[in-house]
């Protein structure tokens, strides 16, 4: 098992099958850390969980649980001022992880999706990677300065938590030249990857995320 990477998965919408096993594969020896209520999935999904974490509110038989998985460690977290994410989040920087991969946090409620959404995009300094997924996208927090591979036509957003000054992109369709988007006002939606190769991003100041369109 190792300690520098985790798979949490959240109490949203489940993903598909496929993306969930294929996120399992691409990292075997990841700890898995399911979020309060979300235990009710690990079964169908044939995931062998290793962190359980939460206030613990929720209906499910915990006694039941820690009978079928012995090995299973509570983490209780009862602070209602954070969400069960928020509080996984510090729990997983307080233990020295490096890569967090995060499914199942989108869907049901809307102020859950946007919270948990907006909960990684102040964090590309703290982890070395912190990716969300879901079925149609990825979204993940854009350091001062980015530069990636992606093929011709993928869709591509930039999205604002607030105020990001100073934006500048190359090979997007749409290119930003030293220029600022607003949560709200103006977002970067839908822009599109001009050609095959790389794409740069940089920006001055604010918290900026990244939503590649998977289809």
């Amino acid at each position: 098992m190792s300690k520098w990477t985790a798979i949490v998965l959240a109490n949203g919408l489940p993903c598909s099958q496929e993306l969930t096993q294929n996120l399992l594969k691409t990292y075997p020896a990841s700890i898995k850390l399911v979020l309060d209520g979300a235990m009710q999935y690990v079964r169908q999904y044939n995931i062998l969980p290793d962190i359980w974490l939460g206030d613990f509110d929720h209906n499910l038989n915990t006694h039941a649980f820690l009978l079928e998985y012995p090995n299973l460690k509570l983490v209780h977290t009862p602070d209602q001022n954070y969400t069960d994410l928020e509080k996984a989040l510090a729990w997983l920087q307080e233990q020295g992880f490096q890569q967090v991969h995060i499914l199942w946090a989108t869907g049901k409620r809307l102020d859950h999706t946007l919270n948990n959404v907006a909960s990684i995009a102040r964090l590309s300094n703290v982890f070395q990677k912190i990716v969300l997924y879901d079925d149609y996208s990825i979204c993940f927090p854009l350091p001062k300065h980015f530069e990636s591979y992606f093929a011709k036509g993928t869709i591509i957003s930039l999205i604002p938590l607030g105020v990001v000054e100073g934006i500048v992109t190359k090979n997007l369709k749409y290119p930003l030249l030293n220029e600022k988007l607003i949560l709200g006002y103006r977002n970067g939606n839908s822009n599109e990857v001009l050609e095959d190769g790389l794409v740069q991003i940089s920006y001055n100041s604010g918290d900026l995320l990244m939503i590649v369109n998977k289809t």
